[in-house]
């Protein structure tokens, strides 16, 4: 079996890649700057925690060692994070190959590279430095997370209303499928391209006004759907349905099916 090192493996995909590498009987390494008590959900029993930070390299020799592959999840929301987000995957990079490891996976979001926003933009300069390295790499995009309109949701109900952005469209995915997609590239056979770029995509596609009444209806949440206009660049984005992979419906969980098998995200 493969040995991976999962950097991020406490966040929301990078547990599921834990949980899913495990039970495919792989070895697991999870690196992160604050590694999970044992009993924690994020904490899981079989893989080896490792305090490590990508924007100093402290602990990543330690993490990385032995391992076939590194499969990177982390994310930079804000502050220095952010700044330093495409650093630290060099930095990263740069240690898995002192480490002897073969290939390295990294997470990102579909069409990054095609928006002005500051969060995508870091997505797309991590990117390139992946497409520049030394090491084989593979890209895997994903579309918008189920937990993101959900949360978006979530946090307007509190005040009456449920926000839905006018004129957008979603093509949500879970967590679980996305991590399926990183295990697949990370344990495959070399295909020939030392750098390679894929898409994964939700099941389905609906209207953001379609997706409030499903989580509405899923919860038993009040409020009103509100709709609302999303000025600038992030709202021509979506518009112009550049978070849409309709020929890429990889993942196999609904939204609403996610939504009644996951009521803690509710």
């Amino acid at each position: 079996m493969t040995r991976i090192c999962v950097a991020g493996g406490t966040g929301e995909v990078g547990r599921e890649v834990v949980r899913q590498a495990l039970s495919g009987g792989h070895t697991v390494a999870v690196l992160s700057r604050n590694p999970p008590p044992e009993g924690s959900p994020e904490h899981h029993d079989g893989a080896t925690y490792f305090r490590a930070d990508v924007t100093t390299g402290e602990g990543l020799a330690e993490a990385l060692a032995g391992a076939d592959v590194v499969i990177d999840c982390l994310e930079g929301q804000s502050g220095k994070a952010l700044r330093r987000f495409a650093a630290g995957g060099a930095l990263l990079l740069a240690e898995a190959i002192a480490a002897g490891v073969g290939r390295a996976v990294l997470l990102s979001i579909i069409n990054c590279d095609q928006s002005t926003y500051g969060f995508y933009r870091s997505k797309a300069d991590k990117e390139r430095v992946y497409a520049r390295s030394q090491l084989e790499t593979v890209t895997v995009r994903a579309t918008q997370f189920h937990s993101l309109v959900a949360g978006l949701f979530a946090a307007g109900s509190r005040v009456g209303l449920i926000p839905v952005i006018r004129g957008t469209r979603f093509q949500t995915i879970s967590p679980a499928d996305v991590a399926a997609a990183l295990i697949e590239a990370a344990v495959e056979s070399p295909a020939g391209d030392r750098h390679s770029l894929r898409t994964v995509g939700g099941p389905e596609i609906e209207g953001m006004r379609a997706l409030a009444r499903t989580w509405k209806r899923v919860t038993g949440a009040r409020g009103v759907v509100a709709v609302f206009p999303l000025p600038g660049s992030m709202g021509r984005f979506l518009r112009e349905g550049r978070n849409l992979a309709p020929g890429e419906r990889h993942g196999g969980e609904t939204f609403e099916g996610w939504l009644e098998k996951r009521t803690e995200n509710l």
